[in-house]
């Protein structure tokens, strides 16, 4: 079984930076999908970044320029490093981990990222 665990969150100001990290242990499956999701009440949760294996990146439109997701696969962790943030980026921030081999999803716990205006 996988289990994910993540850092970072926090109150920062508008502009400001916030860096996210979500370690996995557990038995990993070396190809996988590491990502992050966010959540503001009363909406859906939606895609911020992804990051394969083999080094394929996607960004939710709402952060490209802004957001960089990275990786340690030495250390199973996944990095969200958050550039100028704005308070509609204010949400609760969900690491996922996705397995494609066997068609395996696990989700964090979540941690909140607050940004004041």
């Amino acid at each position: 079984q996988v289990h994910l665990v993540e850092s970072g969150g926090g109150l920062v100001q508008d502009g400001g930076s916030l860096r996210l990290s979500c370690a996995a242990s557990g038995s990993i499956i070396r190809l996988n999908v590491m990502g992050w999701y966010r959540q503001a009440p009363g909406k859906e949760r939606e895609l911020v970044a992804t990051l394969e294996s083999i080094g394929i990146t996607h960004y939710g439109d709402s952060v490209k320029g802004r957001f960089t997701i990275s990786r340690d696969d030495a250390r199973n962790t996944v990095y969200l490093q958050m550039n100028k943030l704005k308070p509609e980026d204010t949400a609760v921030y969900y690491c996922r981990l996705f397995l494609p081999t066997i068609s395996l999803i696990y989700w964090g716990q979540g941690t909140q990222v607050t940004v004041s205006s």
